[in-house]
């Protein structure tokens, strides 16, 4: 089984600031130490542009927006369709 990747949506922060990136480095470490991983879902420009400043571009991955949706489901879950509503 491979590693444990957490996907975290970053949409509700347009604005980034040195906490929200500090947050999201004590983040990374704390999963680091469980053999967890942490991805960045729907980062804003000022989130990007503050991780490469502060050098952290190659620790913490980056997902291009859009692509969470596109994923596997884990477990190998996938969907087949929709259910039927069986109060009907």
């Amino acid at each position: 089984m491979g590693r444990l990747t957490l996907v975290l949506d970053c949409s509700a922060l347009p604005e980034a600031d040195a906490g929200q990136l500090d947050a999201l480095a004590r983040l990374l470490v704390s999963l680091g130490r469980r053999d967890c991983r942490l991805r960045l879902a729907d980062a804003g420009q000022s989130l990007l542009e503050l991780i490469e400043f502060a050098g952290l571009a190659e620790v913490l991955c980056v997902e291009p927006v859009g692509e969470a949706e596109e994923r596997e489901e884990p477990g190998g879950v996938e969907e087949e369709g929709e259910l039927r509503d069986s109060t009907a």
